[in-house]
C-alpha cells in the first residue's frame, strides 16, 4: 500500500496537516511554512510527483473547505428554540444543584444546563442509566467566546465537538424513557451504567481512578487531585491512550488466541472490540488514535508509516481531531514516539530516554497550550507510569470485574496512600516553572528548530547554534521585550496587569466571585475561582512566575476575593494595601494566611515601573476599606498618562479633585465598573481623558456599565473600551502604546 503514495506517507501527512490548519485557523505563519515545504518538495522531486501531490492537496483542501462551510452554515442556522431533548446518558454530570449534559434534537447536539430543584431530583439524575426524552421550557443561546488573550474559547471548544448552542432549562415539563435505541445509544448507556456502578459501589478516591482510567471520566470531586497531577506534569496518565489501549488489546488477543482462534480471525474480531471499547471511553480522540495504530500494527505498519496512515484515517472519522488540545497533544506524543529510535536500549534506561525525548519534544506544544512545564515530569512520568501500568490499571480492571460479587472498600487505602504520595511529591517540588506561551509564529519556529536539532545532532557547530537559538527563543517567550498595561477580563471585578520591558510587574487587584444567598448542603458545588479560569492562565501565558507587587485597592470581593488562589499560583514580592483596608478583621486574617509581606500605601508613595512610576494619589487618611477608600494610582507611562481608580465613586472623586485640582489624564480606568454613582460629569470634565476603560462582567446583575455613565463619556467625546463587550484590553509597546482587544 505504501508504494502507491507519490511521496513518503509521513511527508504527505505533514502537508495535509498544514493545509488543514491553514483552512481552519488562517494563521499566516502556517502559510509561510506550507509554501516553504512545497518549495522543498519541488526541489527534491520530479515534476510529475509534484503535480500528483498538488492534486491530492487540492482535493483535500476542497473537501476541508466544504466541511468548514457546512459547519458555519449549521452554526448560523441553529434553531433559537428547543422544546424536546434526547439526553446522551453518559454525559450526565451533577455538581451540587447544577446538572449538565449533552442532548440531541433533530440531529443537532446541544450542551445543556439545568438548576436542580430538590435533593430527590439530584439523586435521580446521579443514578439514572437510561436514555431520557425530556420536554423542556428553555433558553437557547451561543456559548461564551474567548475573553482573554490566549484564553479558553468555550464557543470554539463546543463548535469543534459539533455543538453549536447552549441550552439553559427553566423547567422540565415532561420526562420519559426512550426505547428507540441505536448501537450508538447502547454504547452510551453501557458506559453510563459502568460509571454509575463505579461511583456508587466504590469509595472515594478509588471510584475516581476507576472512572478516569477505565472509562475516561473525571467529575468535579476530583478537581483538587487533578490540579496536583497537572502541576506535576503527569495528568496525561489519565488521558486514555496507548497505556490503556495496549493493556486491553493485549488481554483481548491473549484470551481469544488461548481459546484456539486463528490469528487472522482475532485480527477481524479486534475491529468490533475496538469500536465497543472506544464507545466505553466516550470516543476520546486519544483512544481512537491508539486503536487505529494498534490495528495498523497488526497489518505490519510501523512507526512513521503507521502514524501517517492513522492521520489519514482520523481525517475521515473525526475531521476536527486536531482542533482540540487533547487531540493535538495525543498526536504530538505519538509522532515523537514514532520518530525517536531507542530500540537498541532496554529496561529503565530505555524508559528514561523515551520519556525525556517525548517530554522535551512536546515542550513547545505544552507551553503553547498551558504556559508551564515541570522539568521533573520526565522522572515523575517514568516512575508513575510503571505504577499505573503495572499495578493500578490491572488492579482496577480486576476490581471492576469482581465488584458485582463482593464489597471492595478494603482496597481503598491503596488509593488514599497514592494520593498522599502525590500530595507529598507536589509539596516537595512546588509549582512548575512558568515558561510563557509563544504565539503561533514562535511556536512553529521552535518546532522547526527542534526538528533540525534532531536531524543534525551529530554536526557540532549546527547543534550548538540551534541550542543557542532555542535558548533565545524561550527567553523571548518568558520575557517579552515590550511594556504592557492589560485590563484582564475577570468577569464582574477588576484586575489590571502592568509590566515593563525589563520584567518588573505590578498587579492591581485580582477579581473574585461574589456569592448570594445561603444554600443547603446538597446544593453546594465544587467551583473553580474566577482567577483560575481567567487571570492565572493569562499571567502564565505571559511568562509571569512572580508578581513583584500586588496592589489590593480595597476589600470588596470582586477586587481581592481570589488573592489566595493567586498566591498559590505565583510567588508574590509584597502585597500593598490602604490603611483603611486593615480595619477589616476578616481581610487581615486572610492576608496573614497568605504569609506574604504586607505594606501600607499612603498618598504620595510611588511604585517604579517602565522608567517612570505610579504615584498613589488617594486616600490621604485612614478610611473604612470600602469603595471611596479605594487606592487611586496615577502614572505617566510611555506616551500616555493613566489613572486607576478602583471602585471610587462620586464622593471619592470630589475629594480627589479638591486634592489635585490640576489633575488631567489620557486614559481613565473608570471607577466602580462604570456604575451610575461613579464618573460624575465634573470629574470627567476636569480630567479631560480621551479614553475610558471599563471592567465589567458580561450580563452582570448590576447593569454595569450604566447607560447614564456611558452618556457622560459620550458628552466628553471619550472612546470607551469595555471588557463585557470586547474582552480583555491591552496597551502594549516599547516607545509608545498600541491598543488591542480580544474581540
Amino acid at each position: 500500500m505504501i508504494r502507491y503514495f507519490p511521496i513518503k506517507p509521513i511527508y504527505l501527512a505533514f502537508l495535509l496537516v498544514l493545509v488543514y490548519y491553514l483552512i481552519f485557523t488562517g494563521y499566516p505563519a502556517v502559510l509561510i511554512l506550507f509554501l516553504f515545504t512545497l518549495y522543498q518538495l519541488w526541489r527534491h522531486h520530479d515534476y510529475q510527483i509534484f503535480l500528483q501531490v498538488i492534486c491530492i492537496l487540492s482535493c483535500f483542501a476542497l473537501i476541508s473547505y466544504v466541511y468548514q462551510y457546512k459547519i458555519n452554515q449549521d452554526y448560523r442556522n441553529s434553531p433559537e428554540q428547543v422544546k424536546q431533548l434526547e439526553v446522551i446518558p453518559d454525559s450526565l454530570s451533577v455538581n451540587g444543584d447544577q446538572l449538565s449534559f449533552q442532548a440531541k434534537n433533530h440531529g443537532r447536539t446541544y450542551q445543556v444546563f439545568y438548576r436542580l430543584k430538590s435533593r430527590r431530583e439530584k439523586i435521580f439524575y446521579k443514578t439514572v442509566t437510561e436514555k431520557l426524552l425530556m420536554s423542556v421550557s428553555a433558553e437557547v443561546e451561543e456559548a461564551d467566546e474567548q475573553r482573554n488573550f490566549h484564553g479558553f474559547n468555550y464557543r470554539s471548544y463546543l463548535k469543534n465537538k459539533g455543538i453549536y448552542r447552549v441550552v439553559t432549562i427553566d423547567k422540565v415539563t415532561a420526562l420519559q424513557s426512550d426505547h428507540k435505541l441505536t448501537l450508538y445509544d447502547y454504547l452510551h448507556i453501557w458506559r453510563r451504567k459502568a460509571l454509575v456502578h463505579c461511583l456508587t459501589n466504590f469509595s472515594s478516591p478509588m471510584n475516581h481512578y476507576m472512572t478516569g482510567l477505565l472509562f475516561g471520566y473525571l467529575d468535579k470531586d476530583f478537581d483538587r487531585m487533578n490540579d496536583l497531577y497537572t502541576s506535576l506534569g503527569i495528568i496525561h496518565l489519565f488521558a486514555l491512550s496507548g497505556m490503556q489501549v495496549g493493556f486491553f488489546i493485549k488481554i483481548f488477543r491473549w484470551c481469544f488466541l488461548r481459546l484456539g482462534l486463528r490469528r487472522d480471525w482475532v485480527d477481524i474480531l479486534q475491529v468490533p472490540f475496538s469500536v465497543i471499547y472506544a464507545g466505553m471511553t466516550g470516543f476520546a480522540v486519544s483512544v481512537i488514535r491508539s486503536l487505529i495504530q494498534s490495528s495498523l500494527s497488526q497489518l505490519g505498519l510501523r512507526r512513521l508509516d503507521n502514524i501517517a496512515l492513522t492521520i489519514f484515517i482520523m481525517f475521515m472519522l473525526m475531521p476536527n481531531f486536531l482542533l482540540t488540545a487533547g487531540g493535538t497533544l495525543s498526536f504530538t506524543y505519538a509522532f515523537i514516539l514514532a520518530v525517536i529510535d531507542i530500540e537498541h536500549y532496554a529496561g529503565l534506561k530505555k524508559l528514561l530516554l523515551e520519556t525525556a525525548s517525548v517530554s522535551l519534544g512536546v515542550l513547545p506544544v505544552l507551553i503553547y497550550l498551558f504556559g508551564v512545564f515541570q522539568p521533573l515530569s520526565i522522572l515523575l512520568t517514568a516512575g508513575f507510569s510503571l505504577i499505573f501500568d503495572l499495578m493500578i490499571l490491572p488492579l482496577l480492571s480486576l476490581l471492576f470485574l469482581i465488584s458485582p460479587f463482593m464489597k471492595l472498600d478494603w482496597v481503598n487505602p491503596v488509593f488514599i496512600l497514592l494520593e498522599r504520595v502525590i500530595a507529598w511529591t507536589h509539596n516537595l517540588i512546588g509549582n512548575p516553572p512558568v515558561f510563557g506561551s509563544p504565539d503561533v509564529c514562535l511556536l512553529l519556529i521552535l518546532l522547526v528548530c527542534l526538528a533540525f536539532l534532531y536531524d543534525y545532532w551529530k554536526h557540532r557547530l549546527l547543534r550548538y547554534s540551534l541550542l543557542v537559538s532555542l535558548v533565545i527563543l524561550f527567553a523571548l517567550i518568558k520575557h517579552p521585550l515590550d511594556n504592557e498595561v492589560t485590563i484582564v477580563d475577570v468577569g464582574q471585578g477588576d484586575s489590571i496587569f502592568l509590566r515593563d520591558s525589563w520584567g518588573k510587574n505590578i498587579l492591581i487587584d485580582v477579581g473574585g466571585k461574589v456569592t448570594f444567598g445561603n444554600h443547603e448542603e446538597w446544593q453546594k458545588e465544587n467551583t473553580t475561582s474566577n482567577a483560575e479560569k481567567t487571570l492565572i492562565p493569562y499571567l502564565k501565558s505571559r511568562g509571569v512566575g512572580e508578581i513583584n507587587q500586588l496592589v489590593l485597592t480595597h476589600t470588596d470581593t470582586d477586587h481581592m476575593g481570589d488573592m489566595e488562589e493567586v498566591a498559590k499560583a505565583f510567588r508574590i514580592g509584597e502585597v500593598l494595601v490602604s490603611s483603611g483596608s486593615l480595619t477589616k478583621p476578616s481581610f487581615v486574617s486572610r492576608l496573614k494566611k497568605m504569609k506574604v509581606k504586607v505594606r501600607i500605601l499612603q498618598a504620595e508613595d510611588s511604585l517604579p515601573i517602565m522608567g517612570s512610576q505610579l504615584r498613589v494619589l488617594y486616600p490621604n487618611q485612614v478610611g473604612d476599606g470600602g469603595n471611596n477608600d479605594s487606592l487611586v494610582l496615577y502614572g505617566q507611562l510611555l506616551n500616555k498618562s493613566f489613572l486607576f481608580t478602583g471602585d471610587l465613586e462620586a464622593q471619592g472623586e470630589e475629594d480627589l479633585m479638591q486634592l489635585y485640582p490640576e489633575l488631567q489624564v489620557d486614559i481613565l480606568k473608570a471607577g466602580h465598573h462604570g456604575s451610575k454613582g461613579s464618573s460624575n460629569p465634573l470629574f470627567l470634565k476636569q480630567l479631560q481623558a480621551d479614553t475610558a476603560l471599563i471592567s465589567a462582567g458580561k450580563g452582570n446583575r448590576y447593569g454595569h456599565p450604566n447607560e447614564e455613565t456611558l452618556d457622560r463619556f459620550a458628552v466628553e467625546k471619550m472612546r470607551v473600551y469595555r471588557t463585557d463587550q470586547q474582552g480583555a484590553i491591552r496597551y502594549h509597546g516599547f516607545w509608545k502604546w498600541s491598543v488591542e482587544t480580544v474581540r
